[in-house]
């Protein structure tokens, strides 16, 4: 049966695997019940002893309800209840401060429908093992890529340097990565200000910083069915953390470059609807600028919230459900 909390004392210390290393995967939930399960039971049955957080980020009454009875048969899985939609990473920071009270040497983080496969979460923690400067390991999504944040554009991919094992990259995807504890008590957790998409490119280069590795494990294999939320707050939440980022890190002069280069993206996407990118909201992008020149962070303006996208998950994106749960 799970447990539910909200505070409380800390969780037991979860059970070492076979090196030693005590896990704990936590997973941010909202409004997808079933999916959640089944992520659940994925991570469970990985080939290593996983303990696993479920943080449920304002779910209704009756969704809740619904991931209780799917997670019926999930030995100690603990639900904590947050109450409110307070974004993908504050929700998952306050599972991660959960996990680190309990005493978990490596946390992992993931949305509510990631499929690791059964040696997933071993193969990145083979890694960790075998590299002790690494602070952050990722899966790999399948799509050829390295993720890498470029001091102009941002979190970008660029074609991985090969098929198998570890490669140093720029931040970890989020559909799933692990981080050992001493990495996060030395740099923090995720910024609270970007609330979803690109909270984990700001780790990876605070990370990278600090002196730790970052890197993507090809062959460490996750999933995700799709991306959630509508078109325009996941194009806004895109758009304007990428503006916080190039700032935040690389200087007024970048960002202002970056503050262009978006001007004109969001001009030939209007102006060109058969160029557009994959994901292209005009309205959003525009808020996003206007909001990133306000200094507003957090959740997208309510207006953007409106009718799902549903779109096919892509690399690292957040994925079904609604924009607080990486969706």
């Amino acid at each position: 049966m799970p447990e539910s909390s909200e505070a409380g004392p800390p969780p037991p210390r979860p059970g070492p695997h076979a090196g030693g290393t005590a896990i704990t995967v936590v997973v941010v939930h909202r409004e997808q019940p079933v999916r959640c399960a089944v992520t659940v039971a994925a991570f469970l049955t990985s080939t290593v002893p996983v303990r696993v957080v479920v943080v449920d980020n304002g779910s209704t009454a009756a969704a809740r309800e619904q991931l209780y009875a799917g997670l019926r048969e999930a030995p100690g899985v603990e639900v904590l209840e947050l109450g409110q939609n307070t974004g993908f990473g504050p929700g998952a920071n306050a599972g991660l401060r959960r996990a680190l009270a309990g005493g978990a040497d490596v946390v992992g983080v993931a949305p509510h429908d990631a499929l690791p496969e059964p040696d997933c979460v071993s193969l990145l923690l083979d890694e960790l093992a075998r590299r002790p400067h690494a602070g952050l390991v990722s899966a790999d999504v399948g799509d050829g890529l390295c993720p890498v944040v470029d001091p102009y554009f941002g979190a970008i991919g660029r074609v991985r340097g090969r098929q198998v094992g570890w490669e140093d990259c720029g931040h970890p995807h989020g559909t799933l990565f692990l981080a050992r504890a001493e990495c996060l008590r030395q740099v923090g957790l995720f910024d609270e200000r970007y609330f979803a998409y690109g909270e984990e490119a700001d780790l990876g280069v605070r990370a990278r910083r600090a002196g730790w590795d970052v890197g993507i494990v090809h062959g460490a294999r996750v999933t995700n069915p799709e991306l959630g939320g509508t078109d325009a707050a996941v194009d806004y939440l895109m758009t304007r953390n990428t503006l916080l980022l190039v700032r935040e890190h690389f200087g007024r002069y970048r960002g202002g470059v970056r503050v262009v280069w978006a001007l004109g993206q969001l001009g030939a996407g209007v102006v060109r609807p058969a160029g557009r990118p994959w994901i292209f909201s005009a309205r959003g992008r525009a808020w996003a600028l206007v909001d990133h020149v306000r200094g507003r962070h957090g959740p997208p303006p309510e207006h953007l919230l409106s009718t799902r996208s549903g779109r096919p998950g892509r690399g690292g994106g957040r994925t079904g459900g609604t924009v607080g749960d990486r969706g």
